[in-house]
């Protein structure tokens, strides 16, 4: 087994930048704050060529992270998801405008007829109410089921509908694509994850809807799992069920320590962020040492969440909770939620996006869909998320607010890169995005127990990226 520092240097791509990797392992290194031995890893690819990769602390107990390490991504996944549909637009073999029913018969109930793929991609279709389904834990891990479930589901309008543009369909979405997905390939998910998109960018052994046998006992997880994972070899642990660990599945949650707060105070951005604060009503308390709470403020309105629409799209109507990282759940078909991959796969994916659909002379996605798939279609609070999420068809906003100055001023370029940037992120964090712009794409993975609203990792790594990347030029 490689150790981590073999694990920070291994490359395999020409084009290793060793100011940014420097400068991006010791940020990695830093932000690993008091979570050890939790880490995860970061990789970094501009024009087609992997420029920078770091990993830091353990994906499990016997194993080190590394660029190439499984994990799970939740919501991140959405976006491989969106990616496989715009290949299969590109190919003639799914409209955007089309109705879903056209190719799901069965999508017409309770009035869906009307329902196009872009209303889903762009969380305008109403579909986004996981409690509107009868579905309880083992339902959830049976595919078969849960897409006759999604096709007979009523459409379900949020609350205080008149203040929102979207509503994220944070569970939902999954069912509805891979659904139609294998309708019009007349391929199950996974072969057609393969056959069009991750086999042609050679990830196909590290991007997965239902991780197979073989590769289920490499994932990351949690630190707080180890002990019981190290004990898989028992029948019995196998053997029960998927909210096994439920008493425990909560991220945690503590005040930030005082070694915490230093490390904030010397990322790149946090000049950024004392400025904005100043700026923002909605954060209190002392500016001169801001808190994890305060950063995430800046890129999270919490204060407009919509509790109710936010359970409705994410807990079971049985409320209770599944836990992701169970062995069952890992090889279970969950698109919207249990997607899992490696940081250099998911940085392949957005590579090739950021090049405008083309990898290596050969074009996933052509020109005029690409255009289609990165155009913002609402730019309105969403209902679910307490932010403006800007979706594409499939994709939300790059979510940074430090203004670049390494591009040229005079044409434009920085606030062109920012509005043209897009990705998506998970529950606990993760992110993978691209900047056609700078053609550059950005994925960052880990096993910290933590949720995107609690959590500022994935905002300092993607600003910090963006400002190395603009000293270069």
């Amino acid at each position: 087994m490689m150790n981590n520092d073999e694990n920070k240097i291994k490359s395999t791509n020409i084009g290793i930048n060793p100011n940014i990797q420097r400068r991006l392992q010791q940020l990695l290194d830093n932000l690993q704050l008091d979570d050890a031995p939790a880490g995860g890893a970061l990789v970094v690819y501009q024009a087609g060529k992997c420029i920078a990769q770091a990993s830091v602390g353990l994906a499990r107990e016997d194993l080190a992270w590394s660029v190439d390490t499984l994990s799970l991504n939740f919501s991140t996944g959405k976006g491989v998801l969106a990616t496989l549909v715009h290949v299969l637009v590109s190919q003639q073999m799914l409209d955007y405008d089309m109705p879903i029913a056209h190719y799901w018969p069965a999508f017409t109930a309770q009035g869906k007829e009307q329902i196009t793929l872009r209303n889903v991609l762009s969380h305008q279709a109403n579909l986004f109410s996981i409690q509107s389904i009868d579905a309880d834990n083992e339902a959830v891990l049976d595919w078969n089921v849960m897409l006759e479930k999604i096709a007979a589901m009523p459409i379900t309008v949020p609350e205080e509908a008149v203040l929102y543009d979207s509503a994220y369909s944070a569970l939902v979405y999954g069912w509805v694509l891979g659904g139609l997905i294998e309708a019009v390939t007349d391929m199950s998910l996974a072969e057609a994850l393969r056959c069009y998109l991750t086999e042609s960018l050679g990830i196909a052994d590290s991007c997965y809807f239902g991780v197979p046998d073989s590769k289920v006992n490499k994932v990351a997880h949690l630190v707080k799992y180890f002990e019981v994972i190290a004990q898989e070899g028992d029948p019995e642990i196998n053997q029960q069920p998927a909210q096994t660990h439920s008493r425990r599945s909560k991220p945690v949650l503590r005040a930030d320590s005082e070694n915490t707060r230093h490390t904030y105070m010397r990322l790149p951005s946090y000049a950024c962020w004392q400025e904005k604060a100043r700026n923002d009503r909605r954060i209190e308390g002392e500016i001169a040492s801001l808190d994890t709470a305060q950063i995430n403020r800046l890129y999270f309105n919490n204060s407009q969440l919509n509790i109710k629409n936010y359970k409705s799209a994410l807990v079971l109507a049985n409320k209770q909770p599944i836990d992701y990282y169970h062995q069952q759940t890992l090889q279970a078909i969950i698109p919207a939620a249990n997607g899992v991959a490696s940081a250099q796969a998911l940085a392949t994916i957005y590579a090739m996006l950021a090049n405008g659909g083309v990898w290596q002379g050969q074009t996933l996605i052509d020109e005029a869909t690409f255009k289609k798939l990165s155009t913002p279609q609402v730019t309105g609070m969403d209902a679910v998320m307490p932010a403006h999420m800007e979706w594409r068809l499939g994709y939300h906003r790059r979510f940074s607010i430090c203004q670049s100055k390494g591009l040229d001023k005079n044409t434009n370029d920085a606030a062109d890169s920012k509005e043209q940037s897009f990705g998506h992120m998970g529950y606990n964090g993760s992110v993978a995005w691209c900047d056609p712009v700078r053609q550059l794409s950005f994925a960052f993975i880990h096993n910290f127990d933590v949720t995107m609203l609690n959590d500022i990792r994935q905002f300092a790594l993607t600003e910090a990226v963006l400002e190395l990347i603009d000293a270069e030029i």
